[in-house]
This record gives structure tokens, sequence and C-alpha cells, in this order.
């Protein structure tokens, strides 16, 4: 709101002085210092080679034409910037409508209903959850809540790739513990699943004498099966410890029952998006602007991982997704390409699809980095951390860092029961709030929103006001750009200030009319730290 105050008297001004339109881009930015006022506007810059004037002089005739109802004082500043501070008045009704709007703060119509499908984790079938799919579980989840209060009609999909080698391989590897059980000595196959979890599935198997004496063709294609139902339970259990539930769970043998595959193969070849060479057929993306060629038919006719990929995703099409958020490790950057060059060579708009890409997750102890490996066993199930950690703490660390940078989750922090730990600083921050208002007088509560907010006239109190208000303009950009770590990083700074806040000042017990103007204040802070935590999908406590 404040922000945009700002924006809108600049844009009115240029209008007003003549200078052709439309402006440009009015770039609103918080002033780095208190007495440089509140906000500052660095249009004139930006205008000066255009109008070919000096800075300074578009300042000045800008100012010239600025509306003043807003603001305390409008000044220019170094070579040409132009500084707002803001009236007293502007500031309190930018906290009186956050209380006005309770709950709702934040909430926006922008998607308008579009329906879109956000899929992540998608993890095969092969094994429990690790560590390193816990960040691209948060993510996905947080970046669905975040698409949501925009007006999207968001679903959330996990899509099963229960088909191909790795499956074999993991009913191979289940057969080798099977055996174990029986007390005969099967080696695991090479790339097979070494993980300890399989052990008590191959017992409880063993122990069924449900299977023969030898790994056939019928004991294959059962224990491939079983091997799949007992690891989609086992991934459903680990996900729903972390507060991640997903709206559909679709399986790659689906789209080969359909002959989906098969029809994504011969639209592309009706497109001229294929070629034959050395026995393959790969995917035409050079020839049609796309990175590099792959292979979509292996040379003894199975399908690549990319062709099934392609046919999932005109399925999505198919299913009436306006919009498609796709979010995948950095390790698939070829793939993504193709998969969009391929959905572009069928006319598929490319507004339909895009990635939002993470890099990966170590976990950091005594200083040490542990090195995991799923195929090798050596790992660290998502739902041992969870168990140990607790979901709150699980999804504030997964989250608290942006996706394109590598993250080391540090356990000895994450350990942490005072208040270094972030998870446990902001949720006292809640608490102590919920605290306080248990103590006041509930009638002063239920008036918060008309409240004579006069005796908010320190610079802090000013300056949380105007934190408070940035808020659904944050909700925009961490959902615009991927970056849901930015309501993490905020709810610590809310907390921050909050925690200083209290320490300065006493919210109950000073004259009336300015403790109510206190309480009015943390009450809109309460309402978006609580919104903040809702969003990250963690708890927040009123008693600790």
């Amino acid at each position: 709101m404040l922000r945009e105050l700002v924006a809108s008297a600049t844009r009115t001004a240029w209008l007003r002085t003549g200078y052709p339109s439309p402006p440009p881009a009015v770039e609103i930015t918080p002033a780095a210092r208190p007495e440089f006022g509140d906000y500052s506007s660095n249009i004139a810059l930006v205008a000066s080679k255009a109008l070919g004037k000096p800075p300074r002089e578009i300042a000045a005739h800008l100012v010239e034409h600025l509306e003043t109802e807003h603001f305390d004082r409008i000044e220019i500043a170094g070579p040409g910037f132009v500084n707002f501070t803001l009236s007293p008045a502007s500031v309190h009704d930018a906290l009186r409508s956050l209380l006005r709007c309770g709950p709702e703060f934040g909430k926006d119509d922008c998607g308008a209903g579009t329906r879109l499908q956000v899929e992540f984790v998608s993890s095969n079938p092969t094994g429990p959850l690790t560590v390193g799919h816990g960040r691209q579980a948060v993510l996905g989840d947080v970046l669905a809540s975040l698409y949501g209060q925009l007006g999207y009609k968001v679903e959330r999909e996990y899509y099963f790739n229960d088909e191909g080698r790795q499956i074999d391989l993991l009913a191979e590897s289940l057969w080798s513990r099977i055996c174990e059980q029986r007390g005969e000595s099967v080696s695991i196959p090479d790339g097979g699943y070494h993980g300890e979890y399989l052990i008590p599935i191959a017992a409880e198997i063993a122990a069924s004498e449900s299977l023969g004496d030898e790994l056939d063709a019928a004991t294959h294609t059962t224990l491939r099966e079983e091997a799949v139902r007992r690891m989609t339970n086992v991934i459903r259990g680990d996900l729903d410890k972390l507060g991640v539930r997903f709206d559909s769970w679709f399986r790659e043998t689906t789209l080969h029952g359909r002959g989906d595959v098969d029809a994504a193969l011969q639209a592309l070849r009706d497109r001229e998006g294929t070629y034959v060479e050395d026995g393959a057929e790969w995917l035409a993306a050079e020839k049609h602007g796309g990175q590099k060629n792959s292979v979509l038919v292996r040379s003894d006719g199975r399908p690549t991982y990319l062709l099934v990929d392609i046919a999932y995703h005109l399925d999505k099409r198919g299913r009436g997704f306006d919009e498609v958020i796709d979010v995948q490790g950095a390790d698939h950057q070829i793939e993504q390409d193709n998969v969009l060059t391929a959905l572009r060579i069928l006319g598929v708009p490319a507004s339909f699809l895009r990635y939002a890409v993470h890099q990966f997750v170590s976990l950091r102890e005594a200083g040490q980095v542990l090195r995991m490996s799923t195929r090798a066993g050596r790992f660290v199930q998502l739902s041992d951390l969870i168990d140990e950690l607790g979901s709150d703490i699980v999804r504030y660390f997964m989250i608290a860092r942006r996706p394109s940078t590598h993250l080391e989750f540090d356990l000895d922090l994450a350990r942490q029961e005072s208040l270094d730990n972030p998870v446990t600083y902001i949720q006292y921050a809640h608490t102590r709030i919920a605290s306080i208002f248990r103590k006041a007088d509930l009638e002063t509560v239920d008036n918060l929103p008309e409240a004579d907010l006069a005796p908010l006239h320190e610079q802090v109190e000013r300056e949380m006001i105007r934190q408070l208000d940035a808020f659904p303009e944050l909700i925009r950009q961490a959902a615009a750009e991927f970056s849901p770590h930015l309501i993490a990083e905020y709810a610590l700074s809310l907390s921050r200030s909050f925690h200083g806040y209290y320490t300065d000042h006493r919210i109950l017990g000073e004259d009336e009319r300015t403790s109510t103007a206190r309480l009015a204040l943390i009450e809109g802070l309460r309402l978006v730290l609580l919104k903040c935590l809702k969003l990250l999908g963690m708890s927040a406590p009123e008693v600790m």
C-alpha cells in the first residue's frame, strides 16, 4: 500500500509535467537511512538520457507537480533521487488497513482462478525419502501455498516413475534380501539398492512363503508390484510427517497403458521433431532452438525417460491445466530444455510450463559434511530427521536459503532449543504476542482497527508498519521468482523487530491511549507472522 502510494503519486506527477508518456518504470525502494525519508525513486536518473536533461532538473520539475497530501517532505538528493517522507496519517492508515483485512491480509486475485499444477518430489519408488528430497518437498509445498494466496486454483501432484530398469533393480535387490532371510547368499545386482530399508520388507515376504525358490518371470513381476506398493506407502508416510499432502498421485504406467508415449512420439514425428541415427530415434532439439539433441527411443526400441516426460506433460495439458510448475533439481537442465523444446514443437504455449530449480542438500554436523549415497545405502532418511527435530524445524531449515544455492543443513543449530535457533526465535515472537493479548482488555482488542494510532510516532514504530505493509508485495515476489526463502527471511526479520520493540517498550501499563495503539501495532504483527508461519507450513504456538 505505502510503496504503491508513492509510485502512484510519482506516475501522476510525471504525466502532469508534459514529459513523454508513458513514464519510465517507477522503481520505489525503501530509504537507506531514516534521514532520507521512507522511500526513494530513481525515475529522474532513468529518464535523463531519453529526455536529454540533467537528472536533478528532471527531479525538480517532477517535485513541482507532486501532490503533497500523503507526504510530510519530498526532497531531491544526490545526483537526482527523489526522497519521500510519508505523513503519520498515511503510515497509520496502512496499519489500519491491515487490521481491517485481518487473516485475509496478503491475499490477491491476480491469478483469477488460473488452474495451476505444481508437481514436486516425484521420487522414484525405490526407497524412502532422503534428506535431499526434503528440500524439494518443502519448496514445492510452500510455492503451492504462495500461488494459492494469489488467486490461483492450485493442485499438487506427485509423479511415480514406476517403470523401467530402476524398478527391475529394486525387485532384484529385494529378492537378494529375501534369499538372505532364507539363509541363502545372493548378491545385490550391480546398480541395485543396498539400503537396509528392504530387510524388514524381505522378512515379511519370506515369512509369508508366497514366492517360489527362483526369480522367474512371475516372481519378478510380483516383486516389482509388491516393492512399488510398499515403497509408495513409505513415501506417503514420510510426506505426511512433513505436513505435505498431494491432490493427485500419477503413475508412469498409466501413460504406457493408454498409449500416450507412442502418441507423443508420433506427434513429434508429424512436426519434423525427430530423426533417426545409429538405430535410435532422437529429438531434433537443436533444429528447433533447443540446447542439445537427445535420444527419445533407444536402439532396442525402449523409450527414454525424456519421451515419457514429454507424454506426461501433454497429459497435463489435456487435463485442463493452464500452467504447470515442475520443481526439480539443477542436474536436470538439459532434460528440462528438451521438454520445453518438444512442447514448443507441438504448439504448446511457452507460458504453460516453468521449472523451479533447486540445488542440493547436505547435512553438516560438528563441522563436517556427511557423505550420502542412495544406491549404496548411505543416506539419512527424511523421516528420521523429522522424528529427531520435528516438522517445523525441518521445514524452516529446508526453505531458509535461496533455492539456487547449495543448502547445508546445520544439524547442530537445528538441535538447539535456545533463541539462537531461528525457528524457536520466530515462534517465541508469536508466543509472546499471544501472552500479551491474554492479559489485555478484550473490549479494547475487539476495537483495534478503529483505535487512535497517533501515539505510534516513534521511528521504530513507523519502520515496523512499513515492514508489515510490504508483506503482500513480498508474497507476489516470492511466488513469481520461485523464492519462498523470502518468506522465511521476512518472518525472522519481523521477529527481530518485535523482540527489540518488546524489550524497549511497555505494551500494557502505559496510559490507555498509548497501550491501545501499541496493541494495534503488535496485533498487525501477529496477523502477518501467523500468515508467514502458515505459508511455511509451520505451527504458531501460543505457549512455549
